[in-house]
């Protein structure tokens, strides 16, 4: 029944393929339409179908000179356009057979926001000063291009989404960490965002990923296979990337912030290398190193002892992946709701790194604490951190920090402050070899640093 399902499926692809190229009439995919935004200062690829052989004109506002191309004899074409700095509205015209005009086109900054449900979730449904964000949601230089939930055996070019602008009515049921986001941007840049939110709730890594990028990888295949099916979505490897992320796929974006993990705890041990062959998947398929920043979950009563905590481990080891960053919410966080509302500061994080880092907008520290080495002096472990800067204690004692002797099992240990560097020490362990530090699903350890950023779990053994 499969097999002829998807001859079905195929027959109908190649059936719609030619009436498209003998109809004549210029189609483009839904990420090209009006009120898009468009990268600033960049080379846009635009791509779409026609009659075959068909010459095609495209004439955009800011540009002096009209472009023109041709339809390959499948009646597919594309041309490359140059952007200039953040700007608009505009419209774009499209002629061939017929006229497309694209209007009320803004250039600015344009970011792809993905993962499961805490980058899905919407102030509609419950977030902190939720009618009061809605309410002051009135900005028309921030842009919405939501990806309607489909999923696919083979990679398709077409979604089912469009380009908004922001209003109270838009956001309401938009993403409110891609909103917030965009927010952040915007008044910090003061350039027009485009977000577009491509996120399912419950879904694993692996289906936001290409399938034959696992296949070849039987790490990654014998990982995948761990995953149950679910009710409210798919988990087979490729399905949500073919039909979410595919057809995006060249249209310029700044860079991606991602929010996933918690329908990775059942094969955690794996995580580290499946987020890092994600994004240098994306990256290979975009053909340029788009930064990558992610959220570490937040702590939860995971059901299995250290699911929650062996996760946020994974992720934090993934940060090897050159331009990637992690934002920290073990402060921010729900234990007993896996959805926190504190989206304000998620958001907050993910923008002070995109401006430090990828637009050198400002200089701060943009990160929590991450553990960088350790020594042992006789009793004692000195640990060194980055983004250490400032390290201090909320409260009136370290917590959450444990050592182990040879024999493994770790006891508490008292921890203090010295030049920016952790001492652990416990009389139960006389000679140590080992260290974790917030080393349970809820712990909410008390260690930041002068950003007030918290520090990220870890275990050295």
């Amino acid at each position: 029944m499969k097999t002829h399902v998807t001859r079905i499926s195929f027959t109908l692809l190649v059936l719609a393929a030619i009436f498209r190229t003998t109809n004549g009439n210029i189609s483009l995919p839904e990420i090209f339409s009006d009120h898009m935004v468009l990268q600033q200062k960049s080379d846009i690829k635009i791509w779409g179908w026609g009659k075959a052989n068909e010459k095609l004109i495209i004439k955009a506002d800011w540009l002096t000179e009209e472009i023109t191309t041709t339809a390959n004899t499948y009646g597919k074409w594309s041309l490359i356009i140059k952007t200039p700095e953040a700007g608009g509205p505009y419209n774009i015209i499209l002629k061939g057979h017929n006229q497309v005009i694209l209007k009320n086109v803004l250039i600015g900054e344009v970011w792809l926001c993905s993962g499961q449900s805490n980058m899905e979730w919407t102030a509609e449904q419950g977030i902190n000063n939720a009618e009061e964000e809605i309410k002051n949601a009135n900005y028309p230089d921030i842009r919405f291009f939501s990806v309607y939930h489909s999923s696919a055996e083979y990679p398709q070019y077409h979604i089912t989404g469009k380009w908004t602008d922001c209003n109270p009515e838009t956001m309401r049921n938009f993403s409110a960490l891609a909103y917030l986001f965009a927010k952040n941007l915007h008044q910090a840049l003061g350039v027009p965002v485009g977000v577009i939110n491509s996120s399912w709730g419950g879904t694993p890594a692996e289906t936001w990923m290409s399938e034959d990028v696992i296949k070849k990888n039987d790490f990654l295949a014998e990982a995948s296979l761990k995953h149950k099916p679910l009710p409210w979505g798919p988990i087979e490897p490729g399905r949500l990337y073919n039909s979410m992320i595919f057809p995006l796929i060249p249209f310029r974006i700044a860079g991606v912030i991602y929010y996933q993990g918690e329908s990775n705890t059942v094969n955690r041990y794996a995580y580290k290398e499946i987020l890092s062959v994600l994004i240098q998947s994306w990256r290979t398929n975009w053909g340029y190193e788009i930064p990558f920043y992610y959220a570490q979950i937040a702590p939860f009563r995971y059901e299995k002892q250290f699911e929650g905590v062996e996760l946020r481990e994974a992720q934090r080891r993934a940060l090897i992946v050159p331009n990637t960053g992690m934002v920290v919410l073990s402060d921010i966080g729900d234990t007993v709701d896996i959805h926190p509302k504190n989206k304000q500061d998620v958001a907050m994080r993910f923008a002070l790194m995109a401006l430090n880092r990828h637009y050198k907008k400002i200089k701060i520290e943009d990160s929590g604490p991450l553990y960088k080495c350790m020594r042992i002096e006789k009793n004692r472990v000195i640990i060194s951190f980055d983004h250490a800067e400032g390290l201090h204690v909320k409260g009136d004692k370290l917590n959450y920090f444990e050592i182990a002797g040879q024999d493994n099992i770790y006891y508490p240990a008292t921890a203090k402050i010295k030049d920016n560097q952790v001492i652990v020490q416990s009389n139960m362990v006389k000679i140590p070899v080992a260290v974790r530090f917030a080393w349970s699903n809820t712990a909410t350890p008390n260690l930041f640093n002068s950003a007030n950023l918290p520090a990220s779990c870890f275990k050295i053994e």
